[in-house]
């Protein structure tokens, strides 16, 4: 098989592909078989499908079981295209067909229980059985260029299927059309490096280096902002994900009726709660029908998504997700007023709370672009507990008055905060920076490994550089909406494994409030400092060798050390060791012996450093 014509074929299709997949339900009632979605799809991409499908639903399984599971069900299909009627195997649904051939397999590890099971019941087995992203790709992880050049060369097609195999594996939530995507990347990737029939290209590794990002980072990406959806779904729940949804597609179609706004909410919810359960078929359905709906309905949405709709399908949504909102509408007012002033307030709230709550989001989330979506959410939240005081019996009169001033006080701290924070960027760039949230972070979450600290705040300083150049109009929402998603990588970190209970209580309360609930966290009182031992502390003579990045992370191991040790440290305080540290590194850097002057010097500093710690 041609996996590049395959992976080209199934990317320039546009709506065949997901329509022609099934839902459990319509295949349940008959009303396509196995041959005809064979039919719609052609070979080619109905393999593709095939093969990703059996990679994400066996985890435990193999590459050589994944192809020949895909290539069983393709022959099955391929037989009942041609046949002039079907037969009783061909009448099965596909799902079920993709479950049987899974349990026809021996030795297949923890699908037992599955397989033991009838239908939906085994439907949703198989699907327990996924796991979020399992880390990085291995087919790239410091691949040895000259090798890599030679497999492709002797095993094109092959290669790239295993590639999509482990992508797939590995990412068993992300749909087949962003998977193949990525393995058309690589495929690129590898005919740019390795060369045609010319050869391969010259300096292998730094094509492989500068190429390899390109490939892996867009997965990354999709699979972190996959993780991050379902992580509020699972523990805010379906009202937090529609509010969240609410105000981003507000802000992105500002034109648009409340009416056709609550509808995208409503069936972009339901996308989400289907790609979160891990049904691959029904997410891709879902996604591809608001696509058809909002490209369908362009002149009532917004005038920003013509090339958006004219592109595959599979950039189309990428685009419509990135493309920048509608201007809102000529003759919207700056104020709704009426939600505060309007003498009837009170009854509507009582007599449809959700739905008045949901009108007063969308008609300020559409006013407002230049706020993140969480800070929209916690406007809501402030306006339901001002409604909830307000609307008792015998409260005071203008009561609901101090609305406005609550919220113009809310709006001014929040702006404060992102503005300090991009003031001590611009001040000490990216390393003192990343420094500063070290000290920030290690004093809160201790228990963090230095790696984690280290991986968190680095992803921090990185918004920081990409948002703090920005415009006062952008620059809240990049830097709230981008660090919500380093937070919500932490907070399913402390899901996994408990960081500590001030972490959990920002994590578990309130979405909308989790990033000024964990800004106010301050020293761990729970956490037991490490104690003083001979190797915690060790310099030698490498620390006058290392390259600049090098010296820095190892720096910034010492201070997470040392923040460990003595987490009550003062700003003066680690100001003066910091210093005295910087010193005697010169000394013993000029020394021509410099690993027998830290191994003197070393522990002075440590006992200078303890005893003024100690005073």
């Amino acid at each position: 098989m041609n996996w590049r014509t395959v992976i080209y074929v199934v990317l320039l299709v546009s709506l065949t592909v997901a329509k022609a997949l099934p839902r459990t339900s319509r295949d349940v009632e008959g009303k396509t078989s196995i041959g005809q979605r064979f039919s719609q799809l052609h070979e080619n991409n109905f393999k593709a499908i095939a093969l990703v499908m059996f990679a994400q639903y066996v985890p435990g399984g193999t590459f050589g079981r994944a192809a020949r599971m895909a290539e069983q069900v393709t022959a099955l299909a391929r037989s009942c295209a041609a046949a002039a009627r079907d037969s009783l195997e061909c009448l099965k649904p596909l799902d079920r067909i993709f479950f049987d051939t899974i349990c026809q397999e021996k030795n297949l590890p923890r699908i037992a229980d599955c397989c033991a099971k009838e239908d939906s019941e085994r439907n949703d087995c198989f699907l327990s059985l996924k796991n979020f992203s399992q880390g990085f790709i291995p087919v790239l992880e410091r691949p040895d260029a000259e090798a890599a050049c030679r497999n492709y060369s002797q095993n094109q097609q092959p290669l790239t299927a295993y590639f999509t195999y482990e992508v797939s594996k590995k990412h068993p939530f992300l749909p087949a059309p962003a998977i193949l995507s990525v393995a058309l990347r690589y495929e690129e990737m590898m005919k740019r490096c390795c060369g045609g029939v010319e050869g391969p290209s010259q300096h292998l590794e730094e094509c492989f280096r500068t190429q390899a990002p390109k490939v892996v980072k867009p997965v990354r990406e999709d699979a972190l902002r996959q993780e991050h959806t379902c992580g509020i779904l699972k523990k805010f729940g379906e009202r937090t994900l529609k509010a969240l949804k609410l105000t981003q597609i507000s802000q992105k179609f500002p034109k648009a009726d409340f009416v056709t706004v609550h509808k995208l909410v409503m069936d972009v919810a339901d996308m989400h709660k289907d790609c979160c359960r891990g049904d691959m078929l029904d997410c891709m359905q879902d996604r591809e029908d608001i696509l058809q709906y909002v490209c369908s309905n362009q002149h009532i949405l917004s005038s920003k998504i013509q090339q958006c709709c004219e592109q595959p399908l599979l950039q189309r949504s990428e685009c419509i997700v990135h493309v920048e909102n509608d201007d809102k509408p000529a003759d919207l007012s700056p104020h709704i007023r009426e939600f505060i002033e309007d003498k009837g307030i009170c009854e509507r709230f009582a007599q449809e709370k959700d739905t008045h709550l949901a009108r007063f989001l969308y008609e300020y989330s559409r006013r407002h672009p230049e706020f993140s979506a969480q800070m929209l959410l916690r406007i809501g939240k402030g306006y339901e507990d001002l409604l909830q005081e307000c609307c008792r019996p015998r409260a005071p009169s203008g009561c609901r008055s101090r609305g406005e001033e609550e919220l113009r006080k809310h709006i001014y701290e929040t702006e404060s905060v992102m503005r300090t924070s991009c003031d001590i960027y611009n001040e000490k760039g990216d390393y003192y920076f990343q420094n500063e949230l070290l000290m920030s972070f290690t004093k809160k979450m201790p228990q963090l490994t230095s790696a984690e600290l280290i991986r968190f705040t680095k992803e921090m300083t990185t918004i920081g550089s990409k948002c703090c150049q920005l415009g006062p109009d952008k620059l809240l929402r990049c830097a709230e909406e981008n660090l919500d998603l380093v937070l919500g990588e932490i907070c399913r970190r402390h899901l996994a494994d408990p960081i500590n209970p001030g972490v959990c209580r920002c994590c578990s309360s309130s979405y909308a409030f989790r990033r000024p609930c964990i800004g106010k966290l301050e020293v761990d009182e729970s956490y037991v400092p490490l104690a003083l031992t001979p190797g915690l502390f060790a310099f030698h003579g490498d620390l006058c060798t290392m390259k600049e990045e090098k010296l820095q992370h190892r720096k910034q191991e010492m201070l997470i050390t040392l923040l460990k040790y003595k987490p009550q440290i003062s700003p003066e305080q680690l100001g003066s060791i910091t210093a005295a540290f910087s010193a005697m590194r010169e000394r013993c850097c000029g020394e021509a012996n410099p690993e027998a002057c830290f191994l003197k010097e070393g522990p002075e500093l440590i006992k200078r450093s303890e005893k003024m710690l100690s005073a």
